[in-house]
């Protein structure tokens, strides 16, 4: 039997959390291994990007990607989790001015402090903020230094604007929209929320969640698997020869050509057959087996 090893570029609807369609993949497909690169909330739809059999293992690339948002803010209304899955906890009837919204954009952008939401999986003492939340605790929690690259308005219709944010791994767009209805005074919660883009992998080339849960049904599903490889593509690539591959397999370290790639770096390894099958990093002149895969 063939071993899954791919990724899946699923545009994720709204209802299930991220576990729950992992979960139903795994059912759907009788892959063994299924997991997915970086959580999106049950109200969030968008590109959610799971990992196939031995791809498991790459998902920390994909994470570490810099990801694109549209969210829908909604301003005079405060809630505990800082969005619509909440309960109301404040409100404000002043009106906002879309100048005013794009006044304070900027306070925003660069790299900026951000605290993480009480209703957040980070864990404290063992447990997760939400599972303290949930008991009526709030504890201090430690802000964090994220990066927004950009920040765009593109749409006011009061009281909710729509932003696109292109923002680093671990920015916590709840807690943008509650931090920018502090900013102007009268509060805001997340409204809604897509994932547009996580590094490469782009909403508008994933695979709708209806369309395959009916491949996985009729035995078409492996057509929306894409290669590995797909997550690295802005790693150097190194061609080895069979005794070259044969020797990463066994966890030796080798010598690619005279190349001259800087230390640490990582590159991806294909075999004599063209297939990818290892993560190579850079160590001194040579190249030490990073992450190889059975395939």
């Amino acid at each position: 039997m063939t071993t899954t090893f791919g990724l899946l570029n699923l545009d994720k609807p709204p209802g299930p959390t991220s576990h729950d369609l992992v979960a139903r993949v795994r059912r759907g497909t009788g892959v063994r291994k299924v997991g997915h690169a970086g959580t999106l909330d049950p109200m969030a739809t968008g590109v959610l990007v799971l990992c196939l059999g031995p791809a498991t293992r790459l998902s920390e690339y994909v994470m570490a990607s810099s990801k694109t948002y549209r969210a829908q803010v909604h301003f005079g209304v405060e809630t505990n989790t800082y969005d619509a899955d909440g309960e109301v906890v404040a409100q404000n009837p002043d009106p906002v001015a879309e100048g005013d919204i794009l006044a304070h954009l900027p306070e925003f952008q660069g790299e900026i402090a951000q605290v993480p939401p009480m209703y957040s999986a980070i864990k404290r003492g063992g447990k997760k903020l939400y599972e303290l939340a949930r008991a009526g605790a709030e504890v201090e929690r430690e802000p964090r230094p994220v990066t927004i690259q950009r920040l765009d308005l593109l749409a006011w219709e009061p009281p909710v604007a729509t932003l696109e944010i292109e923002c680093s791994p671990g920015t916590y767009i709840r807690s943008l929209a509650q931090d920018l209805g502090r900013a102007l005074g009268v509060g805001a919660h997340l409204a809604g929320l897509e994932r547009a883009a996580s590094g490469g992998f782009t909403v508008e080339d994933a695979v709708g969640w209806d369309e395959f849960a009916q491949a996985m049904e009729d035995g078409t599903w492996p057509d929306y698997v894409l290669p590995p490889d797909v997550a690295l593509l802005d790693m150097p690539v190194l061609h080895l020869d069979p005794p070259q591959a044969a020797n990463v397999r066994n966890g030796i370290w080798v010598r690619v050509g005279d190349d001259h790639q800087p230390p640490n770096t990582l590159a991806r390894a294909y075999d004599a057959e063209g297939r990818f099958f290892a993560v190579l990093e850079r160590r001194g002149s040579k190249w030490k087996p990073h992450k190889v895969f059975n395939v």
